[in-house]
């Protein structure tokens, strides 16, 4: 998997790890291995004061060495062959994807097509050399399930499973789930040893934290560090990270996090690195995610989930106070699938979903993981908040189609293709107030910036340069749909909302704005409404 977004790195970048809980949790008591101080001379280091034992703090291990005897087996390298179609260098941060590929530069970017051959594959893409990539997996039962990274194996055209034994097995692939990076493979046999998901009991932040795996493909590498955080959101849809600081790097994706009942509490899949590297910050996807997918890949080979047609986003403070919900936490519907769930059940743009199901939501990603936590056909109770009325709306869950089905249909094509344009006189809005000069949504706009036949509003003809507008964003073709909590038709639909903000003391307002298919809200700043001009006076006698 490529760089996700700035500095967070998927593609053999988290290993299998054994979290340790803390010996004061577990009622556990197990003296330090005495270590030296840097720079101090045995003679010099201090010791344990006059009449005083040699004991320790609680928590601190003396060894990990039999967690890792007990458990290490069931951890294995994966050995990945495949060849990624040839589309050169993209232009992501750091030189582009962060794979596994042994010997790799930190920075290269696996995908440029490089010196050797190049191919053709099916319907004519151009493939790439052959690649040989690692990771690391773990059994999760005797006959032969192994669960590691989707990133690991995706696109494999031979998958080779290394026991701790060097025992060798070709694997097969059984399920892949891209959206929660986790994938189950098989190898034939019987009596592998395994491990098992802990759903219920966690170690604590603080608590001891061990990585085994397969950085650079040196198999059964141990590093030790604690847990640093729950709950951590790095911008991945369905999953709620568990943060470690184990040094983990390429090749340990997929790995296990064990606590010290050799129980998985979670899969290691990224770190966080400016530099491509192990800097101490690791993510785990926690274990009752990892139990819930890999359990429906091993079941059926795909992974259902609830589904409401609808485009949501953060309720920032900014758009909270401009639709006079200050202090207000959840997420804004921005847009509705056609005939879609929620659509059919009521709900509407600009609504401020609450809770789900009784569950508070604070962000969009909490939402959307409430959602699909729903089977096809099960009610979602909705609050939410529209017009500042608090209701509850019930909408009957669909089945979430694919990362890629959803992406195949977020722009609608241009039905009319290029063409000439009919000339037009743009109208201006409140110059001084927004910082925007808007045009009518006719045939020529919509041929001239590529918008779908079923956008309605008005397009964005110029932005001030130095105008908040433009500050957060905002540019010529654009189209406003909506502003405050009015349906945009016109320009004087905008100059109405505008008005309102004013009228009601709020210094923003939350335009939902439609660029290349995609909705959104963006609150924008308008400045006070002008001082009136004082009445004339007749002239004094």
């Amino acid at each position: 998997m490529a760089v996700n977004r700035t500095g967070y790195l998927f593609g053999g970048v988290a290993g299998a790890a054994i979290a340790l809980a803390a010996m004061a949790g577990t009622g556990m008591r197990l003296p330090l291995a005495g270590a030296q101080s840097p720079g101090l001379t045995p003679a010099a280091a201090p010791g344990p004061a006059a009449g005083a034992t040699n004991r320790l703090p609680p928590g601190a291990p003396a060894s990990f060495a039999d967690i890792f005897a007990r458990v290490s087996p069931a951890v294995v390298s994966i050995n990945v062959t495949s060849r990624r179609p040839v589309t050169g260098l993209q232009g992501l941060p750091f030189g582009g994807d962060q794979g596994d590929e042994q010997g790799e530069a930190p920075g290269a970017d696996p995908r440029d097509p490089g010196a050797g051959p190049q191919r053709r594959g099916p319907g004519g893409a151009q493939r790439g050399p052959r690649q040989l990539s690692s990771g690391s997996g773990f059994f999760i039962s005797a006959d032969g399930f192994i669960v590691t990274n989707n990133h690991v194996v995706d696109g494999a055209e031979e998958i080779r499973v290394v026991l701790n034994d060097e025992r060798e097995f070709t694997a097969t692939v059984v399920g892949r789930d891209e959206s929660t990076d986790l994938a189950v493979l098989k190898v034939e046999g019987t009596g592998f040893p395994y491990v098992t998901f802990e759903n219920a009991a966690q170690p604590r932040v603080g608590d001891w934290v061990v990585a085994v795996g397969s950085p650079f493909g040196l198999g059964g590498t141990a590093t030790a560090g604690i847990i640093s955080f729950y709950g951590r959101d790095i911008g991945e849809t369905f999953v709620d990270y568990i943060q470690i600081d184990a040094p983990i790097n390429r090749g340990n994706s997929g790995g296990p996090t064990f606590d010290v009942y050799g129980r998985v509490i979670g899969v290691n899949t990224a770190i966080f690195s400016p530099s491509g590297g192990s800097v101490g910050i690791g993510f785990a996807i926690p274990a009752d995610v990892a139990s819930n997918i890999t359990t429906q890949l091993m079941n059926g080979g795909r992974v259902t989930r609830g589904y409401m047609g609808a485009t949501i986003q953060n309720l920032s403070p900014e758009i909270a106070e401009s639709l006079g919900l200050r202090g207000q936490r959840g997420a804004v519907v921005a847009e509705l699938v056609p005939n879609g769930p929620a659509s059919r059940g009521g709900v509407q743009p600009g609504d401020v979903v609450t809770a789900v199901n009784g569950r508070p939501v604070t962000s969009s990603s909490e939402m959307t993981r409430e959602v699909a936590r729903a089977r096809a056909g099960d009610i979602l109770r909705l609050d939410v908040v529209r017009q500042g009325r608090r209701q509850t709306i019930e909408v009957r869950s669909g089945t979430r189609p694919s990362e890629r089905e959803l992406a195949a249909g977020l722009v609608d094509p241009n039905p009319n293709g290029p063409g000439s344009l009919t000339p037009r006189q743009p109208a201006p809005i409140a110059p001084a107030a927004m910082g925007l000069t808007l045009a009518p949504l006719d045939a020529a706009a919509r041929r001239q910036f590529n918008i779908g036949p079923n956008v309605t509003g008005v397009v964005i003809d110029a932005v001030d340069a130095d105008s908040d507008a433009a500050e957060k964003g905002l540019r010529r073709g654009d189209v406003i749909v909506r502003a405050g909590e009015r349906p945009v038709t016109n320009a004087a639909s905008v100059t109405a909302a505008i008005a309102e903000q004013r009228r009601a003391g709020r210094t923003s307002i939350a335009l939902l704005v439609n660029r290349a298919g995609r909705t959104l809200y963006v609150p924008v700043k308008i400045d006070p409404a002008p001082a009136p001009s004082p009445a004339p006076t007749a002239p004094g006698r």
